[in-house]
């Protein structure tokens, strides 16, 4: 809940300029080896999706989504809805929506469905507190978050509609990192389990991202990982400067 339209034009403007002053990753970033997604709040997405007639390569995503189309629902936003604003993503399971929001399994499933069934693709938020981390749980929290959410979803839309993100709930926020090794060993067994329930070919197509206080000093070592595509970055992107050198250690 950060960055409203215009601090977003701002972070824009910064944006194109960080960019701008760096060849190889304008060069990643417009033949797409590179992909950046920005999920302002819902009240500045229309501020990002402006932003493409400068940055062709950006994409946009939404926070969160109901599962509903439209309704009685008041206060809520629809995929569909997100889909027509100019969405190509959304967040859904993120671990402050599970923790402060209660949301279940089970409405995380049909939010999940939902999306993709609307031509989103989910960033589909998975990982353990400290105290199941500690009880040694980890594994099996994942795999019950990961595979209840994706339950009715083929193997196609598993692999192409769903990129995962692995966020320890006890690294989010906090300055304390998951070790490179502890964040491949998690998303090695994500891959593991769509390998198991949907084949070989969604587990190879998913992408699988890290997200729990990465930071400059910290990307390029989890980027690095080879069951790691990607970061969900998050107080980290709120300044362009920290984030442009986070984007800069993907190349």
């Amino acid at each position: 809940m950060n960055h409203g339209p215009s601090a977003t034009k701002k972070f824009l403007a910064e944006l194109e300029n960080g960019v701008s002053r760096n060849p190889a990753l304008k060069q990643a970033l417009s033949e797409e080896t590179v992909e950046l997604a920005l999920f302002p709040p819902f009240t500045s997405l229309w501020r990002a999706v402006e932003g493409r007639s400068f940055l062709p390569w950006l994409k946009v995503g939404g926070q969160n989504a109901h599962c509903a189309l439209e309704g009685a629902y008041t206060g809520e936003v629809s995929p569909l809805m997100l889909k027509e604003t100019g969405c190509d993503y959304v967040i859904i399971g993120h671990s402050e929506r599970r923790q402060i929001f209660g949301e279940s399994d089970d409405l995380i499933r049909e939010k999940t469905r939902s999306a993709v069934s609307c031509g989103l693709e989910v960033i589909l938020c998975v990982g353990e507190t400290l105290e199941e981390r500690e009880s040694g749980v980890t594994y099996n929290i994942i795999e019950r978050q990961l595979l209840r959410a994706l339950v009715g979803l083929s193997p196609e839309e598993t692999g192409n509609g769903v990129c995962v993100a692995y966020e320890p709930v006890w690294a989010i926020g906090t300055g304390r990192t998951a070790q490179n090794h502890e964040a491949q060993e998690a998303c090695r067994a994500i891959r593991r389990f769509v390998a198991e329930r949907f084949g070989d070919e969604a587990a190879s197509e998913l992408r699988i991202l890290y997200g729990g206080s990465v930071k400059p000093d910290n990307a390029a070592g989890l980027l690095n990982e080879p069951d790691i595509n990607g970061a969900l970055v998050g107080g980290a992107s709120l300044k362009a400067k920290t984030f442009l050198e986070i984007l800069s250690a993907t190349l």
